[in-house]
């Protein structure tokens, strides 16, 4: 029994450990899946053995392959059998295996509850230790429900190790079983004064988990969380008892007119950033919460925007970033704090880091005035020319147009230099996906700001003209169809209209609605330059207005889109009805019918006849007519009239009954067998026949005559 004792043993020096395996996987590149297979074969081999050491040695190489990916949950048993060893090192690797194998779910955990209670009652704090540590990445709603008293009475443990663990795991008890907490919370409300600070860190670690869920459990533990916090010293529980705070702030504001000095002389006294931060977002917080009934706080604002100046302009861009984010934050309630240090958000534009620059610009949004709107955007537009990625220079423009169009353009005191705004946008960025945007504020300035109506047309007029063709790739070319709709809705502004006619009958590459807009708005233009011609009485003008119409709509009229067919064929048939009165008219005059008409010839030159103006002035009015802004909240303001109720039914609605429901059913898919029918023939007679089921014997008869033809 020695000898095969001592053979046994001799053979185990041979066998690969973790280290061993690791390096035959680094030697075997070429071959690793067939290599890690091989040892596979062996691992399983060793767990066959009855010694716990090798099946210690070989669960620790299972752990590492599961953490290369591949599938040991086929050594469940195995792990558990470790898990149960008596010596340390074996029962470590179980437990760190199975806190990687098992998950809550495992039908395997019915079988660790009594292993796990043994070792949690251990004599030995580090098998108590390695069992919370392992149990808490499998725990169960079974295993919380059956280990609750046990893990509740390593709280009291005179060893502050396992009142750490313990504290820390009756948190995740409290995940799986929430019934756990209220016998356990007295336990855990002393753990808050322990004396050693490890399980003081550790108990409001999990009140401040458990805070995140339900803060308001936790307002009647304010007074420790104070005293702790002007006390301790761990910059760690302090930034954590400090987020508590506030969390708990807008529940009970009196809370924050307390924490305000406190808090105030750690953001003077810290160095550490990380706790400066989280002081900063908690006096925001507070602040906000109680800015009703504290008005001397201008200094607290102050100082938090000074302490996040030093964090922007610190090295560390996540510093730099969270200085961005908290500045944001006060820009809501105090934006004049904020706006003395326009200079550095704007520096910001120029980092490296495009989270940071995006987070500038948000920040740039709040911080407009009407005295320094154009050199944010002017500042902004440099930027552009400048910024890499059209991801970003999408994000710029998008920004300035917010930027000058918030607050129904409360800012702006120069719509002309904000038109020109718009246009160099439209140049800048001639590949951008915000087109619709720059169109839809084109038309709102045009529309809205009559005082600036005659530079907006011949600006519109002008990008008609300039619009290079490269840029129809991108949805900028909808600012085609405002400029083409704004032209031809305000012709009469226009300085060169028949230049602006010619050039919307000369159509692009564009989409069929910005083509379709482009025909309606050439009618329009021809509208108002033929009626022109009537004040002048030049005939010769409306011919040739009429030609030039009749020579450009042809080419919409193969479009294929419908609805430039059908705008250009109503255009193309109105003037083409308008040039054969014209020549009718010019007929009859040759023929001397009305040469006594002293309207027809002023001074040698061909006047319009009267059956022309009529015809213009028709024409004229089909465009006639200002179309006035609607306000977005204008339909709110509508009184209803008195007795309209819109949740009634306006008819009282039919009764449908069941029986009523299938009689439809059949009408809709037929009559049913054996169903009395009522048709009517062509005179209007009613005939009345029922339709008769066949018997299986007259089916079978009918269904050999079909098989014999």
């Amino acid at each position: 029994m020695a000898l095969k004792k001592v053979k046994g043993n001799f053979e185990r020096m041979f066998d690969k450990n973790l280290t061993d395996l690791v390096r035959g996987i680094r030697n075997n590149k070429d071959n690793e899946a067939k290599y890690i297979a091989q040892c596979m074969e062996e691992i399983k081999q060793e767990l066959r053995q009855d010694n716990v050491n090798v099946k210690a040695n070989a669960v620790a190489k299972l752990t590492y392959l599961q953490m290369c990916g591949y599938d040991i949950s086929w050594a469940g048993f195995n792990i558990i059998e470790v898990m149960s060893s008596n010596r340390f090192t074996c029962k470590r690797i179980g437990y760190l295996a199975a806190s990687q194998c098992f998950h809550p779910d495992s039908e395997l955990l019915m079988l660790t509850t009594n292993m796990v209670r043994k070792d949690l009652s251990s004599t030995n704090q580090y098998d108590a230790g390695v069992t919370l540590s392992g149990l808490s990445c499998f725990i169960s709603t079974d295993l919380s429900r059956d280990l609750a008293n046990d893990i509740m009475t390593l709280m009291s443990s005179t060893r502050p190790y396992l009142r750490m663990k313990a504290v820390l795991m009756m948190y995740k008890v409290f995940l799986r079983y929430p019934e756990a907490l209220r016998p356990a919370f007295p336990k855990l409300k002393e753990k808050l004064e322990d004396p050693d600070p490890g399980v003081q860190s550790a108990a409001v670690n999990v009140i401040c988990e458990l805070a995140r869920k339900n803060p308001k459990n936790y307002l009647s533990l304010a007074p420790i969380f104070f005293k702790l916090m002007t006390t301790s010293t761990n910059n760690w529980m302090l930034i954590k008892i400090i987020k508590l705070f506030g969390a708990l702030t807008p529940l009970e504001p009196r809370l924050g007119k307390k924490l305000i000095e406190p808090l105030t002389n750690l953001i003077h006294s810290t160095s550490a950033m990380s706790l400066l931060y989280e002081c900063i977002n908690t006096v925001i917080a507070v602040l906000i919460s109680i800015s009703s009934g504290m008005p001397n706080h201008s200094a607290s604002i102050q100082l938090c925007v000074q302490k996040l100046r030093i964090l922007i302009e610190d090295s560390d861009q996540n510093l730099k970033y969270l200085g961005l984010l908290a500045m944001s934050k006060i820009l809501k309630t105090h934006p004049k704090s904020v706006q003395t240090h326009k200079d550095l958000i704007l520096a910001c534009l120029d980092d490296k880091d495009e989270s940071i620059r995006l987070r500038a610009l948000d920040l740039l949004y709040g911080m407009v005035s009407k005295k320094n709107l154009m050199e944010i955007v002017r500042r902004l537009l440099g930027h552009m020319e400048r910024a890499e990625g059209s991801a970003y220079r999408d994000e710029l423009l998008f920004k300035v147009i917010e930027i000058c169009s918030q607050g129904s353009y409360q800012y702006v005191t120069n719509f002309e230099w904000y038109l020109t705004v718009l246009v160099e946008l439209i140049q800048l960025e001639s590949g951008s996906k915000h087109g619709k945007v720059i169109a839809t504020q084109l038309l709102d300035v045009a529309i809205r700001v009559q005082a600036v109506r005659n530079f907006a047309v011949n600006e519109m007029s002008t990008l008609l003209a300039s619009y290079p063709i490269a840029a129809q790739n991108s949805t900028m070319h909808e600012v085609l169809y405002a400029a083409a709709w704004i032209v031809g809705e305000f012709g009469s502004c226009l300085d060169n209209p028949e230049q602006t006619l010619n050039i919307l009958l000369q159509p692009r590459q564009v989409p069929g609605h910005i083509q379709a807009v482009y025909v309606q708005n050439a009618t329009k233009l021809f509208a108002n330059l033929a009626h022109d011609c009537l004040e002048e009485d030049n005939l010769a003008e409306v011919r040739k207005y009429c030609d030039q119409l009749l020579d450009g709509l042809p080419v919409y009229l193969s479009s294929g889109d419908i609805e430039v067919q059908e705008r250009a064929s109503s255009a193309f048939m109105t003037v083409q009805m308008l040039k054969a009165r014209l020549a009718a008219t010019t007929r009859d005059s040759s023929a001397g019918d009305i040469l006594d008409d002293v309207d027809v010839v002023v001074l040698g030159k061909p006047s319009i006849p009267s059956e022309v103006a009529e015809l213009i002035r028709e024409i004229r009015e089909l465009f006639v007519g200002d179309l006035n802004p609607v306000a977005p909240k204008a339909q709110r303001k509508v009184q209803l009239p008195e007795g309209l109720d819109l949740d009634e039914w306006i008819n009282t609605p039919p009764q449908v009954s069941s029986e009523s429901s299938d009689e439809e059913k059949f009408s809709l898919f037929g009559h049913g067998v054996g169903e009395d029918r009522e048709t009517t023939n062509g005179g209007g007679e009613h005939r009345r026949y029922r339709q008769v089921e066949q018997t299986p014997e007259e089916m079978e008869r009918l269904r050999e005559a079909r098989i014999l033809e």
